[in-house]
């Protein structure tokens, strides 16, 4: 997906899960309320699967959905699609 490389919200939202994801380590490492650090790693949770919604969208639309693409780009956009779906939905 080489059109994401130039995507500064998608980037953001990536610090955002690093930012979350820290907070997880110094619950575990601080020794912080177990629930809190629950609730901590459920965000991190939703957030990664919002950060997969977005590229997933942005897949079908440019290696899928567009237009102007040939058949067999299509296709090829479609089954890396196929694949991904299988993957994240183990």
């Amino acid at each position: 997906m080489a059109h994401l490389h130039d995507s500064p919200a998608l980037v953001a939202r990536v610090k955002r899960i690093i930012g979350q994801l820290q907070a997880v380590e110094r619950g575990l490492t601080d020794g912080q309320d177990c629930a809190k650090t629950l609730h901590l790693a459920a965000a991190v949770r939703g957030a990664v699967n919002g950060l997969i919604d977005e590229l997933i969208e942005a897949h079908v639309r440019t290696h899928v959905a567009a237009p102007d693409l040939p058949q067999a780009e299509r296709e090829q956009g479609a089954e890396e699609l196929i694949a991904a779906i299988r993957r994240y939905a183990k």
